[in-house]
């Protein structure tokens, strides 16, 4: 069986500095082990490879397996903690909006892909090969669940951050006053939408790699830019809202949970009673990474 690096398109944490012989020969069997299992998975289906066989492959006790990874489908989708990790630290540089936060790490994980398509000898074949591994995964129920739970859980990494965020924003508008508007919760309603918006974008760069791939778009410049295009258009739609939002403390109630108007983004017309939406705040794209 030829094994394929998969693991060289993934979005990868840096290997530390001080890295040593033994934290390196168990990162590089983490490795070996998860390419392994997806190969196996891409030529015979999920369900019908076991995890002992996995394991006698890669030369390993089924044990040693399961102390790399907790469960069989973490073997193939097993980035969800570095993504969660750089998700939250890039939603705590108050530098930069959420909305271009994530861009960033969209873009990097677009570009470590498209580079390694670029590397290979034939990309329509590697190209092939992404598609059949985007197909298992929406195939398969256990792995449909599994990327599931993995999405939950990153709009819970998401939504703490941005509750923290709000609240540096009200610490430095000088509105930490006792008896001030407190920062918005982690299950308030306002930072809810915006973290599931945020990780929506996942979605929408998955589905829009899947389409692009099976319409034949497998040169990589070409690749990347269809995709970026894709993300950088529902990301427009978000820009105004979340950013504005948060870094405003939009997010932020009354200590009675009541929001007004003026709290929410939304102005009163004199003499209406009724609130209306203020003039947009038009997103700026074109700074966002590509």
């Amino acid at each position: 069986m030829t094994t394929v690096d998969w693991s060289a398109w993934r979005r990868q944490e840096p290997a530390p500095g001080a890295e040593g012989l033994r934290e390196r020969k168990k990162r590089l069997l983490r490795q070996r082990l998860s390419d392994t299992a997806t190969e196996m998975f891409l030529e015979r289906g999920f369900d019908a490879v076991r995890v002992s066989e996995i394991a006698r492959a890669c030369d390993v006790s089924e044990k040693t397996v399961f102390n790399h990874f907790p469960t069989k489908e973490s073997l193939i989708l097993d980035r969800g903690e570095a993504t969660s990790a750089a998700l939250r630290a890039g939603l705590a540089e108050t530098d930069r909006s959420p909305v271009e936060a994530t861009l960033e790490i969209l873009a990097e994980e677009l570009r470590t892909l498209t580079s390694w398509l670029a590397a290979q000898d034939d990309p329509r074949d590697a190209a092939a090969r992404i598609g059949r591994f985007g197909a298992l995964t929406r195939s398969t129920p256990s792995l449909r669940a599994y990327h599931l739970d993995m999405t939950e859980r990153l709009v819970a990494v998401a939504a703490e951050a941005l509750a923290r965020r709000g609240e540096g924003a009200r610490t430095e508008d000088g509105d930490d006053r006792p008896g001030g508007p407190p920062p918005g919760p982690v299950g308030g309603p306002e930072v809810q939408i915006a973290a599931i918006a945020l990780v929506g974008l996942w979605s929408v760069q998955y589905r829009s790699l899947a389409r692009h791939l099976a319409e034949g778009t497998c040169a990589p410049d070409r690749l990347h830019e269809a995709v970026t295009a894709d993300v950088r258009r529902a990301a427009a739609l978000l820009a105004g809202g979340i950013d504005t939002g948060i870094d405003t403390s939009v997010v932020c109630g009354t200590d009675t949970g009541t929001t007004s108007g003026s709290e929410t983004g939304l102005a009163t017309p004199a003499g209406t009673g009724r609130t209306s939406p203020r003039t947009p705040v038009h997103p700026t794209v074109q700074n966002m990474p590509r």
